[in-house]
């Protein structure tokens, strides 16, 4: 008796769906049990608005005493898998190697906390025209993740972009300016942002 034939093993979501998806309000994310990718555009949707990251006196006092040098694109793969280190994670494989393209191809980035040669923190995600759109973030060390979201503000900014894209809003999120705003307002922030003429990194 003949057996089923076994569904493909997808290698990588192609960069012209995700930067398609991205461009038009969405973005993936794994099922973390399943591993099946699902597309979100949420309403309402979380954004850092470049003037207004609230910086904690404690935090600025971080960042003042130089504990963590700040480099990006220099991990960009490490960030992801430190990331994806939690119980339920929706960064499975596919989403990784699919990052990983993007970031060979210019498009995702990483910025990255350092404590000597030890990687403390960092975020990573990708960058369209005039809007970055974060992916996800961690800390081994206090501050090592909020460092390097300041760090990720100041180059934006720097570099003329228009939106920071948060996709959802957490507690943490809130305590550094974070705000939810409906759909279609995002919608209208993010057509013009995307056809901007900005470069994250040189």
């Amino acid at each position: 008796m003949a057996r089923p034939a076994r569904k493909p093993v997808q290698s990588i979501i192609e960069p012209e769906i995700l930067l398609g998806a991205y461009a038009s309000g969405w973005f993936p994310m794994a099922d973390s049990k399943e591993g099946e990718i699902r597309w979100y555009s949420p309403d309402a949707r979380g954004i850092i608005p470049l003037d207004r990251l609230k910086v904690s006196r404690s935090l600025n006092q971080t960042i003042r005493k130089k504990l963590f040098e700040v480099r990006i694109d220099t991990a960009f793969e490490a960030v992801m898998r430190a990331c994806a280190e939690r119980e339920d994670t929706w960064i499975s494989e596919l989403i990784i190697r699919s990052y990983l393209n993007l970031f060979r191809l210019g498009y995702a980035h990483s910025v990255e906390s350092w404590s000597g040669e030890t990687l403390a923190g960092g975020l990573y995600g990708v960058a369209l025209g005039g809007a970055f759109f974060g992916e996800s973030m961690f800390s081994r060390k206090r501050d090592a993740s909020k460092v390097a979201l300041v760090h990720l503000v100041q180059q934006l900014r720097s570099r003329n972009f228009e939106l920071l894209d948060t996709q959802f809003v957490t507690p943490h999120l809130i305590t550094l300016g974070a705000s939810e705003v409906p759909r279609d307002q995002y919608l209208r922030l993010l057509k013009p942002a995307v056809h901007r003429d900005c470069s994250f990194a040189d």
